[in-house]
């Protein structure tokens, strides 16, 4: 083994260790109450510990039949997809064996990305009754312990599996290229284990979102809005399907979208690498295996800095009362990029050479490509920029989506004056949160380039996601706080153990927001190095130019595809809930043999829980094929037909347009479900503002009226904002990546027709 085998081996060990050992600490947690201490429980009796099983069961049991019928498409389209990239890789490099290769990187990603995927989805739906009974039995510190260590075991998990899995996958590759010159080949076969991660990812985002965005929204509209019900009323036959839908979108589909980020930046920084510098032999590549595998070795320190991170979180400094928790979690992220940067530091000097070469696309005054002179010192400025980036970007989304600050505050006020107002207000503020987030990321992005071209925009990418395994600790940490709470209301626990799981998911919100931008602005970087990567692989030495006709057209088309994409995905959450709306409708209507309905008291109509899964389940696999193979197959179709000048003006719109269109979604979603949220549980001394379901003292009931008018108007913008955070904002960021993957793995087949020109041959 090399040196730096000697780091991405262990490290991966640990972290599959440390998640073992956090998933037998939530293990201890019986979901019966025999043999628990009670004696503190805020329950009456022991009834409520009797239904958590049940309610349990039905959750788990719907997340695993979704999955299934999931993960069975993907694997039937994979499989099919991998017999197109083995076809065409191998007629454009005219080397069957490249072609071979790419499709095993491909299907070794694909099916890396499923297994993230159903661990998370398990390990959180696993994680979730265990997490109401701690909120009842023990209060805030176990309550948020058992959520924290949920998402942890997750994040641990995903992370060492997704770096231990590519660097078996890039030692095996290196049997068959063992000379240092055959590396650039090397590194385009392994370039398919990104477009296989991020395939599945976009099944997972968007079928995971539609079911969880149908369900919720079906459930608010009748359940809270026509009936006036709580959250997760246990009349309400559409909350077990809404609660699964957290652990097939916002854990399944979040875990396959940040591994496909890891690895396609991985994959982006390794092709930049290899590739052949003119004149030159001080490049990476000749200067060793050790060299090239430096960003692998970031990602894998990055695991157990995290570890180390993660026990401040539950033994250092606990959470014990509920102000602790946000204060917590934002620890969490400081700490995790504050020690991560020594760390990179010591990985550069450690494992690249004192000079080296890097081939560039930038060009010189005279229209020669710039000679890029790379150093440890500079690949560590541009990791920096990326790890600080995604930091500062997490801090702005915390500021506009948490009701702590005055943004989403000030969208609660505006709840007085009706759903109109708050949805424009709501619809401003998401606009407005992209002006930093995109600052910051065009400074990475000119900081990194001019030090080292396109692999410091990869290494910036790295660098931002060196710390995903805290990243998605604590967005694993939202959705079970959040089935937490279903699972307290449906088995009717004291209204305490709702509001400590409430508190919980309230900051799970704001982490979820977080998560989310912190996705998004890697996808961005991730994007851009993929480009890049692409346009080093076509060998274009006259960079690319905008002003083309071809490649202009294709950039306004390019801002065009994640409309298009958004507007598909957004139409098929409001037919999904359509058929929930009326299913619950349904039920809701049916009465007994005594003329009684499940909302008047019905002791022999029962929620029929199973009907609306099904009906989640059937649309959303429905509806996730169309926005995936718009995806999928514009790059190609812009490629195959109109050339490499086609595809890059694609790529170079979608990212622009993606990354505004993808930030503004995300928070304003996210703000307006804090808001509901903040107005739910009285937010300010202005009774006129504060929502009392059930009003008792004479100013509660004179301001009951607007109190009511303000929830309904919140709970409303809560519906439309649903599917722009959980569905079509944070499926953006896979469109920009997922293009630029595809166009990468399939460029030696864009240059193989016509010279590049297209079957129309464009000039």
């Amino acid at each position: 083994m090399s040196l730096v085998d000697e780091i991405i081996v262990p490290c991966c060990a640990i972290g599959l260790l440390a998640a073992f050992a956090q998933f037998l600490i939530i293990r201890k947690i019986s979901l019966t109450p025999n043999g628990q201490d009670l004696s503190k429980s805020l329950t009456s009796g022991d009834a409520p510990e009797k239904l958590v099983p049940e309610i349990y069961a039905k959750i788990m049991d719907g997340a695993i039949q979704f999955i299934k019928v999931e993960y069975a498409i993907c694997c039937l389209f994979c499989v099919l997809f991998s017999g197109v990239i083995y076809g065409l890789v191998s007629w454009g490099t005219k080397s069957h064996t490249q072609g071979a290769l790419t499709a095993g990187a491909f299907l070794t990603g694909a099916f890396t990305s499923m297994l993230c995927g159903f661990l998370g989805m398990m390990i959180a739906t696993f994680s979730n009754a265990r997490t109401t009974l701690a909120c009842a039995h023990k209060g805030y510190t176990e309550g948020f312990n058992t959520a924290f260590r949920g998402g942890s075991v997750m994040g641990y998990a995903l992370c060492s599996l997704g770096v231990f899995v590519l660097w078996v996958l890039l030692t095996f590759y290196r049997k068959v290229y063992p000379e240092a010159d055959d590396w650039e080949i090397l590194f385009d076969c392994a370039a398919g284990y990104g477009l296989g991660g991020s395939t599945v990812a976009m099944f997972g985002r968007v079928g995971g979102g539609i079911y969880t965005k149908a369900a919720d929204v079906g459930a608010d509209l009748v359940g809270k809005v026509v009936a006036g019900l709580d959250e997760d009323d246990p009349n309400n036959p559409a909350t077990i399907a809404d609660n699964v839908g957290d652990n097939v979108g916002d854990i399944a589909g979040m875990g396959a979208d940040l591994f496909g980020s890891f690895a396609e930046s991985t994959c982006a920084a390794l092709v930049i690498a290899a590739a052949a510098v003119e004149g030159s032999n001080n490049t990476l590549s000749a200067a060793g295996w050790d060299a090239m595998l430096f960003p692998v070795a970031i990602s894998a320190a990055g695991i157990v800095i995290c570890i180390l991170c993660g026990f401040f979180a539950t033994n250092i400094s606990p959470v014990k009362v509920e102000a602790d928790i946000e204060k917590v979690l934002k620890i969490q992220m400081v700490l995790t990029a504050i020690l991560m940067l020594p760390v990179i530091y010591y990985l550069a000097v450690l494992l690249l050479p004192e000079h080296f070469r890097l081939e560039g696309v930038r060009l010189t005054e005279s229209g020669h490509q710039a000679k890029i002179h790379g150093s440890p010192f500079k690949a560590f400025i541009c990791a920096t920029m990326g790890c600080v980036g995604g930091l500062i970007i997490g801090l702005v989304t915390e500021y506009f989506t948490s009701h702590s600050f005055i943004p989403t505050r000030e969208l609660a006020s505006a709840c007085k004056f009706g759903t109109a107002v708050n949805i424009i207000q709501g619809l401003a503020l998401g606009y407005k949160s992209c002006i930093v987030p995109v600052f910051v990321l065009s400074s990475a992005i000119f900081v990194s380039f001019q030090l080292c071209d396109l692999y410091g925009i990869a290494l910036a990418a790295l660098g931002m996601l060196a710390t995903l395994s805290c990243g998605l600790t604590i967005d694993g940490f939202g959705p079970i706080s959040d089935n937490a709470g279903g699972i307290a209301e449906m088995a009717l626990f004291n209204p305490e153990v709702r509001r400590r799981t409430d508190a919980l998911d309230a900051a799970g919100n704001t982490t979820a927001a977080i998560g989310k931008g912190f996705a998004i602005g890697s996808a961005a970087l991730v994007s851009l190095a993929l480009y890049g990567a692409f346009v080093i692989r076509l060998r274009v030495k006259t960079g690319v130019n905008i002003l083309e006709p071809t490649t202009f057209a294709f950039l306004i088309i390019g801002c065009m595809i994640p409309y298009w994409f958004a507007a598909l995905t957004m139409k098929s959450v409001g037919k999904a809930a359509g058929e929930m709306v009326a299913e619950v409708q349904r039920q809701f209507s049916m009465k007994d043999s005594k003329g009684k309905t499940l909302l008047t008291g019905s002791t022999e109509l029962k929620p029929d829980s199973k009907t609306c899964i099904q009906i989640s389940t059937q649309a959303s696999i429905r509806e996730m094929v169309a926005p995936a193979c718009l995806v999928i197959l514009s790059p190609l179709a812009a490629g195959t037909f109109f050339g490499i000048q086609a595809a890059f003006g694609l790529l170079t719109g979608s990212l622009g347009s993606s990354v505004q269109l993808a930030i503004s979604m995300s928070n304003s979603g996210g703000a307006w479900d804090n808001c509901k949220k903040f107005i739910k549980n009285g937010f300010s001394d202005d009774v006129e503002l504060r929502y009392t379901k059930n009003p008792q003292t004479e100013e509660e009931k004179k301001a009951a009226p607007k109190a009511k008018e303000a929830h309904d108007a919140a709970v409303q913008g809560d519906t439309v904002g649903d599917p722009f955070k959980d569905t079509s904002g944070p499926a953006l960021n896979i469109v920009m990546k997922l293009q630029a993957i595809v166009s990468l793995v399939f460029a030696a087949y864009f240059a193989a027709i016509n010279h590049g020109h297209g079957l129309i041959q464009v000039q």
